[in-house]
């Protein structure tokens, strides 16, 4: 960490040093290493746009040349939503985006613990033998997870790698502190 730090400051000697400093920015910058980029950092970056981007309909209506990229950028982000208030339920709820108007379940569901998604049953509950082992070793194929789902109908079984409920009627998720479930967006 301490090396990402002195990286980060030499960069911005480089970029910003003064003329009486050039000799050393040209020697700093030639001992520096590459930054190396991984899927968490885009990933993050990806998260953070999504928070701090939205999309600005002044800039859409002022004359002048318009920016493809930006118009890309916000008409695909238009296109994944994730759900206002997430909420699991039995098989009689529907399913897809909850939005402020509609309560639905979401079928769209990430396990921010185990990073797997979310597998349903409609119309199936947990056994009460289920086990972390048998979720970590048979997630998601279904035929392995069988041999722990017995029919109930109205119910529906959700599971990931680490935890898994079985649920009747529709609940917010966020009364299920132990669950760490999010939305993972919906295609509109």
């Amino acid at each position: 960490m301490a090396d990402d730090i002195d990286d980060l400051l030499d960069e911005v000697e480089t970029k910003f040093c003064v003329k009486g400093n050039e000799k050393k920015a040209k020697t700093v910058s030639s001992k520096r290493k590459p930054i190396k980029k991984t899927a968490v950092d885009d990933d993050l970056n990806d998260m953070i746009n999504d928070i701090i981007d939205e999309p600005d309909l002044d800039d859409d209506l002022q004359p002048g040349p318009v920016d493809m990229d930006k118009r890309v950028r916000s008409s695909s982000q238009s296109q994944m939503k994730k759900c206002l208030s997430v909420f699991l339920g039995g098989s009689s709820a529907s399913v897809g985006a909850a939005s402020a108007t509609t309560q639905r379940t979401c079928d769209q569901l990430r396990c921010t613990s185990c990073d797997f998604k979310i597998v349903y049953f409609d119309n199936y509950e947990w056994d009460k033998t289920c086990d972390y082992l048998f979720f970590r070793n048979n997630v998601p194929d279904f035929e392995k997870l069988r041999a722990k789902l017995k029919m109930k109908k109205g119910s529906r079984a959700y599971a990931c790698q680490c935890k898994w409920r079985s649920i009747k009627s529709l609940v917010a998720l966020s009364q299920d502190t132990d669950l760490k479930w999010v939305c993972g967006k919906h295609a509109s």
